[in-house]
């Protein structure tokens, strides 16, 4: 009776005076399928994701043969890009260094994450089946390139449960005049899941993170007022078969109402030290890297409360930037485009790195750092890199990643891949395996079929991990 009634609140009144849970039982956390098999490596994932798909050739996947030949035709078939306007082989503006002890290459855009290549796990043999921005956003997000499916994020808080009962378990984070990348606010759906386990955006730099949090009427109020919406709709769910979406809008009610103290709480940084501001770059007089810095902050700060999920946004950044929903596509002036972009983002998601190593939740936390595809190494016009999905990098760290290696390779030319090709299945197989989960044991029944993030693929890259 007490765990029906008001979502649970009862039960998690009791729970409370017993000591013996933090969470609703509505909410409590799933057990994982390697429970009884390995300690669960990672409670946390953080997606740091560059959308419009930053250049592999320029960041981590060096090709000198790149500037031997530069201005020739490709030695080989080119296949049709997005806007088929291809030219000679461009070589990369930026010199490539290698970093920590492991010797990865990076571009000289990346200086702050280069002093943390001993934490990162490079995958220069990933590929993609799309082309195309919105695709492509769709099949990293959910493994699917179209609308409907539920994000990685939303699996993951299915898998796992809340660890917090008054925040949400899937967070996507946005400042300044960062927006949803190519496909919208569905990136970040529960789809066909029950929809508590879709993100909740937060503005990480604005005067109310969440539209409307604060109370417009006294608490006892608002609370009673929600009790009985809770106590008519639980009446109604008695009526109907299958009330998933019922439950999960009651749920939602409850997480919003506990929202109104915790969410201001954790977005309000006045208590964090200097040295952690400059840290992440919050000193800085470009006001795209403050902001993107601001995120970065606010994401350890979720993970210390629990957050399963937190996605990363990136902004718009001058001249040579992409659009607001791809700031990475630079068909034109890739130098300047990935050179401001890159400045954006190096220093906040070293100091995140840094500052959880620092605290001893970087083993608890997975961090991916991807785009939707890659870049051709032919020009697209005089100075740009058209769409590649025939190979393209992105990097793991923490969550029992194993640092400092390099997986897989792509030709001469970073052109496709020719060793260890990663597929985007296998790579949520390897995060929800740090986490504790059987990507082939997580499945939901959806018309018919027992659905899944990875589709019926995926092999987890035991390779990479320590």
């Amino acid at each position: 009776m007490l765990e029906q009634c008001s979502s649970g609140f009862g039960m998690l009144a009791l729970a409370s005076l017993l000591n013996e849970s933090k969470t609703s039982p509505l909410l409590a956390q799933a057990p994982s399928h390697h429970a009884l098999k390995r300690p669960t490596q990672a409670k946390s994932v953080i997606l740091c994701y560059m959308s419009g798909g930053i250049s592999h050739l320029d960041s981590f996947d060096h090709k000198p043969r790149l500037q031997s030949e530069a201005g020739k035709p490709m030695p080989m078939k080119v296949e049709r890009t997005q806007f088929n306007n291809n030219g000679k082989i461009f070589p990369c503006p930026f010199e490539f260094k290698q970093h920590g002890q492991g010797g990865i290459p990076m571009s000289s855009i990346f200086p702050h994450l280069g002093s943390c290549a001993d934490e990162i796990a490079v995958i220069n043999s990933m590929t993609t089946p799309v082309n195309e921005h919105a695709q492509g956003n769709f099949a990293m997000h959910t493994g699917f390139p179209f609308l409907g499916h539920p994000s990685a994020g939303a699996w993951i808080s299915y898998g796992l449960g809340s660890a917090n009962q008054n925040l949400p378990s899937y967070v996507t984070l946005e400042s300044g005049n960062a927006v949803p990348p190519h496909g919208g606010v569905g990136l970040y759906s529960s789809g066909f899941l029950p929809a508590q386990h879709q993100a909740s955006i937060l503005q990480a730099d604005g005067a109310e993170a969440v539209t409307n949090i604060k109370p417009s009427q006294a608490m006892n109020l608002q609370r009673s007022r929600l009790d009985f919406v809770n106590r008519i709709d639980r009446a109604f769910k008695t009526t109907v078969k299958g009330h998933d979406d019922i439950e999960a809008a009651i749920q939602n009610y409850e997480t919003a109402y506990r929202m109104q103290s915790s969410i201001p709480e954790i977005c309000d940084i006045s208590d964090e030290s200097e040295s952690t501001r400059k840290l992440y770059g919050l000193d800085d007089s470009d006001a795209e890297k403050v902001a993107y810095g601001r995120q970065a902050l606010l994401a350890r700060r979720l993970v210390e409360k629990g957050v399963r999920f937190i996605e990363l946004s990136c902004l718009t950044k001058g001249i040579g930037a992409g659009g607001a929903a791809n700031p990475w596509d630079q068909h034109g002036d890739l130098e300047k485009g990935h050179r401001n972009m890159a400045y954006q983002v190096d220093q906040p998601i070293a100091g995140l790195i840094k500052d959880l190593k620092s605290r001893g939740l970087l083993d608890q936390t997975l961090i991916v750092f991807t785009g939707e595809f890659g870049r051709t190494p032919f020009s697209q016009g005089s100075n740009g890199r058209d769409h590649n999905p025939f190979g393209f990098s992105l990097w793991m760290a923490g969550g029992g990643i194993k640092g400092g290696t390099v997986r897989g390779a792509t030709d001469e030319y970073g052109y496709h891949v020719v060793d260890k090709p990663t597929t985007i299945y296998d790579l949520w197989a390897t995060v929800l395996h740090q986490l504790g989960l059987d990507h082939e044991l997580l499945t939901y029944r959806y018309a018919g079929r027992d659905v899944r993030l990875t589709d019926v693929h995926g092999n987890v890259l035991h390779d990479i991990i320590g």
